[in-house]
């Protein structure tokens, strides 16, 4: 699966990268120069952040699904302890 950035997105990274570098490096980069240091970035380094961020959502929900039960577990049986607590007369 291919990582790409929509058009406004893009732009602004590529605004920031140019940024980044005139402002760390005192050296201009023009956007054609900033745009394939992006691709590079996104084609050699965007997989691995995009399969750890997919292994960070699949532990958060592994905790959400095993406190499921917790949170929406309801107790069997309950109707004759419910009778019992509002007096009613016992079976004769």
């Amino acid at each position: 699966m291919a990582i790409e950035l929509s058009k406004p997105l893009r732009a602004e990274a590529l605004a920031s990268l140019e940024r980044y570098l005139s402002e760390n490096f005192e050296e201009r980069v023009g956007n054609i120069a900033a745009g394939a240091l992006l691709s590079f970035f996104i084609e050699e380094v965007g997989p691995s952040i995009y399969n750890q961020a997919v292994a960070d959502v699949q532990e958060r929900l592994a905790a959400r699904v095993q406190e499921l039960d917790l949170e929406i577990h309801e107790d069997e049986f309950q109707y004759w302890r419910r009778q019992g607590k509002q007096g009613t007369k016992p079976r004769r």
